[in-house]
């Protein structure tokens, strides 16, 4: 039986329609129609997402191609007894017989994990018992007869608890029950916290991340925040704090879409980079070489996508990947953005000479992402979703960000500095500068694939993340974008391809921000120690804890906070 009729199976043995199961798994139909076809196999949370509405466990949904020998799981389970030989045979014994046997018969990943795993507690519990008796003794300190007693209660019971898995085996039962029962007795009575590591090495306790950032929320009064960190290159922390909705009390979780704002750049990043890899589009060519036409002479339904702006100006003949990427075109972010405010009438034009200088403009993105759709013939939200999302299981994630009628509340609101919430905006067309949909979980996903190097050649991510050019200016934005300074000169900030960038004591930071009206995010990466960080808020007071937040997690003090405007809440002017 394949996989894609085991999920079949058990659906329609529970009853659920394919909506019905897409819904509960959080995945999107399309991508349950396609698993039960056989044509995508589910991994990481998607594979467990289905497992877990299916109330099966992913070792049971994955093992059916595997042989059934429940003496070999019993033998096994006897193995453990090896310890009445000498000490530590109770692990070394059942790990022999699990590392030969776990591909090949069912339930021994799964069973030889449960009796190692106890096994090691046990034995360090145990024999720490029976030493500290000896040391009390020694000592003459009082109460050693209870902790020999205790040594010896799970001598016994340890005994008790392998001819009772056994029985159980026989029987054709699991032990899950009675293994969950152990080890919570164990967890409780030797409680212990769970570390995040920093990067300069230091520890911190989750609990103390967490009650820091409720009391940081409340005291800044932002709305909603969702927090990923990254240790060796994987999530070890991850909580969603506050509300999607302020004023329905609806709660935040890792599973609620935001609008991911500028976000988009660096997903669009590493699309482009594949590109590049597959020989589709040369970084340093000229855009303009790639299109049958001259730019300005391309016609856009809506009016502030077209080039018409442009004609009596060449210069964007010059244009290449590279400027678009790094911020040199010499556009303005946004034609529409004017020193007056926003006029829907703005002309594009150019500010300063293209790839003379850093100057932040999603008109530069959203020009190559015409251009790459011209020479695939896609559009971006397609090519997304084949490159990026659907592989990572992004099944939340998309640029087209069209909130779903009747599903309101999976989605964070933006809020204002007063906790206002502020209507929903909406992109329905895909736009690689700014329209990404996304979640917590998915976007972590990403950040994580980054890390581990699963989207790019490693060629590729080198250069993605090699400084093209250095940023001097005082601020990201605002007046003082175009004020040079010598503040940032220590973290040699600067600018890759998609990703701001900056130097430390422990090697690189790649950074990306997204801000917009009621959304105000961060992430950062150092890969030379697989550490990190993301923050998504749904607030226009979120920006006001990053600085501490990101010093608090993962001691980054690197990060140009100033640069950024992000102004600690105590620090702002009242």
């Amino acid at each position: 039986m394949s996989l894609a009729k085991k999920v079949l199976q058990l659906r329609k043995e529970k009853g659920y329609s394919q909506e019905e199961l897409a819904n509960k798994a959080n995945i999107s139909l399309r991508t349950l129609q396609r698993i039960e076809k056989g044509e995508s196999e589910p991994r990481g949370h998607t594979l467990r997402a289905i497992a877990e509405v299916l109330e099966v466990s992913v070792e049971e949904l994955m093992d059916f191609t595997k042989k059934e020998d429940r003496g070999f799981l019993q033998l096994m389970s006897l193995s453990a007894l090896s310890y009445w030989f000498m000490p530590l045979l109770n692990v070394l014994v059942p790990m022999a017989l699990w590392l030969f046997k776990r591909d090949k018969i069912q339930g021994v990943d799964k069973l030889g994990r449960q009796i190692i795993v106890f096994q090691l507690i046990w034995s360090v519990i145990t024999y720490g018992c029976l030493i500290g008796f000896a040391m009390f003794k020694i000592l003459h300190w009082p109460a050693g007869n209870a902790v020999l007693f205790t040594g010896l209660f799970l001598y016994g019971a340890n005994v008790v608890f392998i001819m009772y898995t056994i029985v159980r085996l026989r029987n054709g039962r699991q032990v899950k029950k009675i293994v969950s029962l152990v080890f919570i007795l164990i967890l409780a009575a030797y409680p212990a916290e769970s570390q995040v590591m920093r990067i300069d090495g230091s520890k911190i306790e989750e609990k103390e991340i967490t009650e820091r950032i409720k009391s940081l929320m409340k005291s800044a009064e932002v709305s909603g925040l969702g927090i990923s960190i990254f240790n060796n290159n994987k999530i070890v922390y991850q909580r969603a704090f506050g509300y999607g909705n302020v004023a329905t009390k609806d709660p935040l979780s890792r599973n609620s879409i935001f609008y991911g704002a500028s976000l988009s750049k660096a997903v669009f990043a590493n699309l482009v980079m594949q590109l590049v890899e597959e020989g589709k589009i040369n970084l340093d060519t000229p855009l303009q070489d790639y299109l049958d036409k001259p730019l300005p002479e391309y016609t856009f339904q809506k009016s502030w996508r077209g080039y018409n702006d442009l004609q009596e100006d060449r210069r964007y003949e010059k244009i290449t990947a590279r400027m678009c990427l790094t911020h040199t075109t010499g556009f303005p972010n946004w034609r529409f953005l004017t020193n007056s405010g926003f006029d829907t009438e703005g002309k594009l034009y150019f500010r300063i000479e293209p790839g003379t200088r850093y100057s932040y403009s999603g008109e530069g993105f959203a020009l190559l992402q015409f251009v790459v759709e011209q020479i695939m013939g896609q559009g971006l939200e397609e090519m997304a979703q084949e490159r990026i999302f659907e592989p990572l299981g992004m099944d939340n994630t998309s640029y087209i960000y069209v909130w779903q009628e009747g599903m309101e509340s999976r989605y964070a609101y933006g809020h204002d500095e007063h906790q206002n919430v502020l209507p929903k905006d909406e992109a329905d067309e895909a736009g690689a500068a700014g329209s990404l949909g996304t979640t917590l979980s998915d976007y972590s996903k990403f950040l994580e694939a980054v890390l581990n190097q699963e989207l790019l050649e490693k060629s590729s991510i080198q250069e993605m993340f090699k400084k093209q050019i250095s940023i001097s200016s005082k601020q990201q934005f605002g007046p003082n974008a175009f004020i040079d300074t010598h503040e940032n000169k220590d973290i040699d900030l600067g600018y890759g391809l998609g990703w701001g960038l900056l130097t430390s004591p422990h090697g690189l930071g790649a950074f990306k921000e997204g801000h917009s009206e009621g959304y105000q995010h961060y992430s950062i990466l150092f890969p030379n120690t697989g550490t990190g960080v993301l923050m998504m808020t749904n607030s226009n007071n979120g920006e006001s804890i990053f600085k501490e937040l990101l010093e608090l997690t993962i001691a980054d003090v690197y990060t140009p906070w100033q640069w950024e405007n992000y102004i600690p809440f105590n620090e702002k002017e009242k």
